[in-house]
């Protein structure tokens, strides 16, 4: 049961620290599930740790919250291969693609390598959710900042290009992420950037940025782009999803 059209949702969150087990998926994980339209079975997710290295604790703790949330959870790893002999086929069987945080540089390096990118589209544009957290925000637009090659925030402008944006992460918790983006966008690097605090969620229909989600209260979205020779920033206040 795909979407109804092509679905992304870029997130700076997801998570939760659980009760029982290490971490839950919060709010935004469920949205992004729930965008799916998936009725009258479990959910399939397709979980990408290729940002962080294919952490097999972390690919331990995301099917423990699958489990906990009534999600079936695949994880897909490219180290030191591919954990399928189908990649395109696993990722079109799937109602949500969810990509984890880390260097965003090295994921699409590898996913280079691997041709990901024809794969992903192909599965964006069948109705499976796209979504994910840091990096697996950033690597669905034309690019952002990022800490991938030092603690210097620097340019990355070779992702997927799926949305035709920049993407700014972690806009309220991490002091250089604000700045950075404006002087991106203000000498052209980055095209109109679409940003989030933690906790906030963008919603894309197409390429078309529906609405801000977020798990948690008091946090933005933001929108930066030129005008003449400043630059401009909107704040665009988010619906506040209900916690799981």
């Amino acid at each position: 049961m795909p979407a109804d059209q092509p679905t992304i949702v870029a997130t700076s969150g997801g998570y939760r620290y659980g009760e029982r087990i290490r971490l839950e998926f919060n709010a935004l994980v469920h949205h992004a599930v729930d965008l799916s339209g998936v009725h009258g079975r479990r959910p399939r997710m397709t979980f990408v740790g290729t940002a962080s290295g294919d952490q097999a604790h972390a690919n331990h703790w995301i099917v423990q919250a699958g489990q906990h949330a009534g999600i079936e959870v695949t994880c897909l790893d490219l180290f030191p291969m591919p954990s399928s002999d189908d990649v395109p086929g696993l990722l079109l069987g799937s109602d949500v693609v969810w990509v984890q945080g880390g260097s965003v540089a090295n994921l699409l390096a590898v996913w280079a390598v691997h041709d990901l990118g024809p794969a992903m589209r192909a599965a964006w544009e069948s109705g499976v959710v796209l979504a994910g957290v840091s990096a697996g925000s950033i690597c669905w637009f034309v690019g952002g900042c990022t800490d991938s090659f030092g603690p210097e925030l620097r340019p990355v402008t070779n992702a997927l290009g799926l949305l035709p944006y920049g993407n700014g992460v972690h806009y309220d918790s991490e002091a250089s992420r604000r700045p950075t983006i404006h002087r991106l966008v203000g000498n052209g690097t980055l095209p109109v950037t679409h940003c989030s605090d933690d906790g906030v969620g963008l919603v894309y229909h197409g390429t078309e940025l529906v609405e801000a989600v977020a798990e948690v209260d008091g946090k933005g979205a933001y929108v930066v782009e030129r005008s003449g020779a400043e630059v401009v920033e909107t704040r665009i206040e988010p619906r506040r999803l209900k916690n799981p």
